[in-house]
Formats: structure tokens, sequence, C-alpha cells
């Protein structure tokens, strides 16, 4: 993924959050002469997520800043190794700092938790997911941060696919097949329809309407189990509800296709990661 007119929106609303009109303590206490490098140090173990995103924070302030990059996202990291180096402005390097960083460690946590499930699963056939339940404003950045992990993207939206909750079923009057017939009425662009199902009366249910994806909410293993065994392979299954890194193999292990799990996303624990500035001489 590159940066797309989009994510520098977001991070020009950021850098908007943190400065407003002005740096007082940086611009009061640092000549706009001053010149200074530094690196970007981890300080946990992870992956890396977000490294082109934190540059950007620096260049939109001062186009030059200059930065050489060391790892690639998507790699691992370890606890002391240098990320990147940078050298720029000292006002640039100072005043970029919190955004840099809250976007770097926020990226490299959930690409982690990402990459952790994904080891969790190996050996399985299942596909681990993300959800909307991202940052507000956030979530192009949290979704490439999960893909980075090695995870893959559920929709984006609202847009890209039909997903019919219980929510929707119930605004039908408990009929599936009468909101999947309102969908393929209504949507001229024919997008892939998911049905989240609770029990296995609208598993049934759920089967004859020619799906492309059925959602196990909230089952059991033992429950998702025998879910796959009557589907069989005729249309594709996706787990979700309490997914966690204790269970998910588990479910992984049932035959499912997809399980999904907003945890990651949520709640994000940051990748510790420091900006080393060196001591001006």
């Amino acid at each position: 993924m590159k940066i797309t007119p989009q994510i520098r929106a977001v991070v020009r609303r950021a850098l908007q959050e943190d400065v407003g009109d002005g740096d007082v303590t940086t611009n009061c206490t640092v000549s706009a002469e001053d010149w200074l490098t530094g690196r970007f140090v981890a300080k946990a173990t992870g992956v890396l997520a977000g490294l082109d995103v934190a540059v950007l924070a620096f260049t939109l302030l001062d186009k030059r800043v200059k930065i050489t990059r060391l790892v690639a996202d998507g790699q691992p990291v370890e606890p002391k190794q240098t990320l990147a180096t940078l050298e720029g402005p000292t006002r640039a390097l100072l005043t970029g700092e919190r955004t840099a960083l809250n976007v770097l460690q926020r990226m490299s946590g959930i690409a982690t938790a990402a990459d952790q499930f994904v080891k969790a699963m190996a050996g399985t056939n299942a596909i681990i997911l993300d959800t909307r339940k991202t940052a507000p404003g956030l979530r192009t950045l949290d979704k490439w941060a999960f893909a980075l992990g090695g995870g893959q993207n559920h929709r984006i939206g609202l847009f890209d696919m039909v997903m019919i909750k219980n929510n929707h079923i119930a605004a039908c009057g408990g009929s599936i097949a009468q909101a999947v017939a309102r969908v393929r009425a209504c949507d001229a662009q024919h997008r892939p329809i998911e049905v989240e199902v609770r029990d296995f009366a609208e598993l049934d249910e759920a089967l004859t309407l020619n799906v492309d994806r059925i959602m196990l909410d909230n089952m059991s293993v033992e429950d998702m189990r025998r879910a796959v065994g009557l589907v069989n392979g005729r249309v594709k299954l996706e787990a979700s509800g309490n997914v966690t890194l204790e269970t998910v193999r588990d479910i992984a292990e049932t035959g499912v296709d997809y399980i999904s799990t907003g945890s990651v996303t949520h709640s994000v624990k940051a990748l510790d990661i420091s900006l080393w500035l060196d001591e001006k001489r």
C-alpha cells in the first residue's frame, strides 16, 4: 500500500490537532537554522508497520527531513534495534515526533498482534480477518497494519460488501430469506453477501439462499465443528465472537474458513518505539 491522499489528510489532521498555531516550546528553544540527526529504535519485540506514515509527519512539516530505512514494514524487530535514521531541521523533528510515534507505535502494535494470531493458527487452513472495530478516522491505517502483520482485511466499510446481521434480520421480521431477497432486489452492483447466524435453524435457512459466506456468531467450538460438517464445503464459513489468542487455535481446527477478531484493532497495545535525537554539537 502507498501513501494515498486519504492517508496524507489523516496525518495533516493529526499534526493540526497537536501543533495548532505553533509548537511554542520548540519554537522558543530551538533556532530555525538548527539541524539534528536521530533514529527510531524498537524497545520491544514485534512487527514494524507504518514507517512511511511516520516519515510523512516530518516531511509535511519540512520537506528537507531525510530518512534512511533499515527495516521494512512487515518485518520483525527486536529490542534496541535501529529501525531508521533521520536527519533534518531540529524544529521539524521535535514538532513531528509525537505524531510520528503515535502512528508508528499504533500500527506496529496492530501488526504485531495480527502476526501473533497468524502464528497461533499455523498449520490450519483458516484465515484471520480484521473487522470494522477501528479507531474513527484511522481505519485505513489500522487495516493496512493488520495486513502487514499477515492478516487479511475483511470489508473496509458498509459500502464494499453486504453483511446481514441479526438486527437487519430483525428489521425484516426475523426472516433471513426476506433480508437477502431485499438486498438482491436493491443492490445493482451485486456485491458479495454474508449472513450472520446464531443457531442451527438460522444456518439451515441461510444454506438455502446461495449466499457467499455465513458467519457463525458466538457459537461454541463444538457447535462450529458441527456446522462445518453440516455445510460440508457448500459455502465459506466465518467464525466470530470472543476470539482470543488462547481460543483461536481451537476455533481454526474446527475447519472454518475464516476467523474474525476485533480485539487487534479496538484494543491495541502499542509497540514500544522511541525516537532518539543526537545531542547538538
